[in-house]
């Protein structure tokens, strides 16, 4: 194994290791100062973070506006003081050492009213900010603003062309580093294209070379590339280290700090991640941002495949096939469906799903009754967590603050979910992460097999880092 040196990041000497952030209450002030403490880059999550009030207990991010412009307002409020909280958590436990940056989605709802807030509150305490989920072309100036550097996330050499002809080039003094997140093995949101094949992951290699090629034509041969995705053991990278035909690497880990002592979530949910097979994280279209992300095949997910194949075309007049007449909804209005289709629907009512849901493609989904309300209520107590929802239809740009559409059934409310299984506790936990969104890499169902985690052994973050560097 060849050593791993330190490499130049934001301005300090650190280990080439990050910790990749993870939204809502998981990359939290604990993690990230301590993956700091031990010498790499700490991230922490400014999307929607928990902030705490004098007894030092998590603030409920409960909602009082009337209308959903309202309820943003709230929770850019929230998310506000969460990030600060989590900032000087992070410095604290830091001690001075490595880097702390905040991640932020750009897709998030009032993002940079977000960012700015943040950086405002916490003057001195991060170093860096890392953004994705979008095309943020904004992030190098909010950062010359408060005289940090920034680390924009890309799935291909095409995306920070666009970023860096747009805006990057005229802050590029700033640019600490450029992530290449692997859109078929990164956790959380991916940046799969249209013309990508979610089925046939890519080699990351060639990917990441074409990159290195683009920022050489740019004057960044030395700006660092973070590989993100994937990474696990970094013997298994070892012919991307001192490679220069790469240039300087830095490895993103996002998966591995879920199962440390620091970090936050439930105990269920670490267990979980302990018995996963190959497989059982997969890349999905059902989220409310439109973007493919990875999940772990809980209850959750398997519900909502299930909505989707519960799935027929219909019209509001007979339309070649679509002949067959169904009632929908209490009034029984009048649509039409193929007569196969017809046959489904009976038998899916006879098995429970009873509840016929439009969605934005002409189709009808089955439901049962409680599903069918919990859904709609969901829809209606939208908080505008995003920029725009295609669950509940909502759009942060005015004036209809609507993306157009028929709102979703066949997604789900994001911000409930993360909220609920990252504050999970008690005897029912394990209920609980099962029936809710468990981000997760496609990676993780190696925690099952790597022998450090034997018998259920959880490391601290710093042996956890002290194992990675040792190659294995």
């Amino acid at each position: 194994m060849k050593s791993i040196n330190a490499v130049r990041l934001g301005g300090a000497e650190v280990l080439p290791l990050v910790e990749g952030g993870k939204g809502v209450a998981v990359s939290t002030g604990e993690s990230a100062g301590a993956w700091a403490a031990a010498g790499g880059a700490g991230t922490i999550s400014v999307v929607n973070a928990d902030s705490y009030d004098e007894n030092g207990n998590v603030v409920p991010q409960t909602y009082k506006g009337r209308t959903r412009r309202e309820r943003q307002e709230e929770l850019i409020d929230y998310a506000i003081r969460g990030g600060i909280a989590q900032a000087e958590i992070a410095h604290e436990r830091s001690g001075g050492r490595g880097r702390v940056h905040a991640n932020i989605l750009w897709e998030m709802g009032g993002s940079e009213r977000v960012i700015e807030g943040v950086m405002e509150g916490a003057k001195g305490l991060i170093h860096g900010l890392t953004c994705g989920a979008g095309m943020p072309y904004r992030l190098s100036e909010i950062a010359a603003k408060f005289g940090v550097h920034y680390y924009p996330i890309v799935s291909s050499a095409r995306a920070f062309n666009a970023l860096w002809k747009r805006a990057y080039s005229k802050a590029s003094e700033l640019l600490g580093g450029v992530v290449y997140e692997d859109p078929w093995r990164a956790g959380g949101h991916n940046g799969l294209s249209n013309t990508e094949n979610p089925l046939l992951p890519e080699d990351p290699y060639p990917r990441v070379l074409e990159l290195r090629k683009l920022m050489r034509s740019f004057g960044l041969g030395d700006t660092p590339i973070i590989m993100a995705g994937g990474v696990w053991w970094l013997e298994e990278w070892e012919d991307w280290l001192d490679n220069p035909e790469l240039g300087p690497i830095v490895f993103q880990f996002g998966t591995r700090p879920l199962l440390t002592q620091e970090s936050p979530i439930p105990e269920a949910w670490k267990s979980r991640l302990l018995t996963l097979k190959e497989g059982d994280v997969y890349l999905n279209r059902f989220s409310p941002t439109g973007f493919y992300s990875s999940a772990v095949n809980n209850s959750f997910m398997q519900e909502l495949c299930g909505r989707s194949e519960r799935q027929v075309a219909y019209a509001s007049e007979p339309l070649g096939e679509l002949v067959a007449r169904y009632g929908v909804g209490a009034r029984k209005r009048e649509v039409f469906v193929t007569e196969a289709d017809l046959l489904h629907i009976k038998a899916w009512e006879k098995a429970g799903f009873t509840e016929a849901m439009r969605t934005p493609d002409s189709t009808l989904i089955f439901v049962t009754p409680d599903r069918a309300r919990e859904i709609l209520a969901d829809q209606v107590a939208c908080m505008g967590c995003l920029s725009e929802c295609r669950f509940s239809n909502w759009s942060q740009r005015p004036p209809e603050y609507s993306n157009g559409r028929r709102a979703d059934p066949r997604s789900f409310c994001i911000q409930k979910t993360l909220q609920t299984i990252s504050h999970a506790e008690g005897p029912d936990q394990a209920e609980i992460a099962d029936n809710n969104l468990m981000f997760g890499g496609t990676n993780a169902w190696r925690f099952a097999t790597d022998p450090f985690y034997s018998n259920g052994f959880v490391p601290t973050v710093k042996q956890l880092v002290e194992r990675i560097m040792t190659g294995r």
